[in-house]
């Protein structure tokens, strides 16, 4: 019977080579060239950032404004203290529009000249963003 001749037969049962300048590579080393590789950096996230919603601020007119200035100044004069839930408005840091956030707490004071409210755990809303303000103390006016 004869062999059958192949073109690498002289090399085929030769040890495989081991550096001895450098280390062995690991298996997850290895494997490592070979994962996929994202060309697009960061376009899944630009994708997402440009799916994700946001709201436009809502213009109060000049009846809802009034309702909302003497609220304001109903709390600014009372005693304080005064349990309240605000909704307003927040800007979005990373694109145009915002969302519409409501918030319960105690007012802790009310600054007219920054034009903010504090709450006591340290909220701080722009009046200019407030949609509108409910408390208990407003039912016995």
């Amino acid at each position: 019977m004869e062999k059958d001749i192949h073109e690498y037969d002289d090399i085929i049962n030769l040890p495989h080579h081991q550096s001895v300048t450098r280390p062995h590579m690991s298996l997850h080393d290895r494997a490592a060239q070979f994962s996929p590789f994202a060309a697009l950096t960061g376009y899944e996230a630009a994708v997402s950032e440009t799916a994700r919603l946001t709201e436009g601020k809502i213009e109060l007119n000049e009846d809802a404004r009034a309702v909302l200035d003497e609220k304001l100044q109903f709390l600014q004069e009372s005693a304080g203290g005064q349990q309240v839930s605000v909704t307003y408005f927040q800007p979005d840091i990373r694109k145009k529009g915002g969302a519409y956030l409501s918030v319960s707490g105690i007012i802790k004071k009310i600054n007219t000249y920054e034009r903010v409210i504090v709450l006591e755990d340290g909220t701080s809303i722009s009046v200019d963003d407030i949609l509108d303000i409910q408390s208990d103390i407003f039912k016995y006016e």
